[in-house]
């Protein structure tokens, strides 16, 4: 097993997402749409739980352990969890997500209310790594991952399934997908 922790050059992505607007008024804004929490952790040598990328709301310090991230609709994120004990890492794990309206069909992911669309899940430290990697590839191309097309994420969720090679996101896919959005 491997003892080392998680790269912490991928702590949390908070930028100004603690923005001073409260949860009633980021309420009122949406139309009183549900928002997405999404529990977050970070105990040393114990647990990690931390955004690779998304764009919350709003970010709450519960505390001095504990945070929680708030997504609008729609929004796409990334939640890594990595877990050790006493003899080494325990689990590795990374879920791109999607959140939802009332109206779509989400499942049920504990630490995140009341659900979200998953996109990917990659458990293991292998499967978690080759992802990371292609998140960082897709960040060289200039292209933020939460604006990356669903679909690639599906993709690449279904590919480390059945244990085939992985796609690389290219800035013509991106392209591709940014206009197909814009018929709509």
């Amino acid at each position: 097993m491997n003892t080392n922790t998680p790269n912490m050059q991928h702590q949390p992505t908070t930028s100004a997402a603690a923005s001073p607007l409260s949860l009633r008024t980021l309420a009122v804004q949406v139309g009183n749409v549900p928002l997405t929490r999404v529990a977050l952790a970070y105990v040393d040598k114990r647990i990690n739980l931390y955004l690779r990328f998304g764009s919350p709301a709003r970010t709450i310090q519960l505390d001095r352990w504990r945070r929680s991230a708030v997504f609008l609709p729609a929004s796409i994120f990334c939640r890594i969890r990595w877990e050790s004990n006493d003899y080494g890492t325990t689990r590795w794990q990374l879920m791109v997500m999607q959140a939802c309206t009332p109206l779509d069909a989400v499942q049920r992911i504990p630490g995140i209310q009341p659900g979200a669309r998953i996109l990917l899940h990659a458990e293991g430290e292998r499967q978690v790594q080759a992802v990371l990697s292609l998140i960082d590839a897709i960040e060289a191309l200039g292209i933020a991952p939460i604006d990356v097309s669903p679909a690639y994420w599906c993709t690449l969720g279904n590919r480390l399934s059945a244990h085939l090679a992985l796609p690389q996101y290219t800035a013509e896919r991106h392209a591709a997908w940014l206009a197909g959005r814009e018929l709509q």
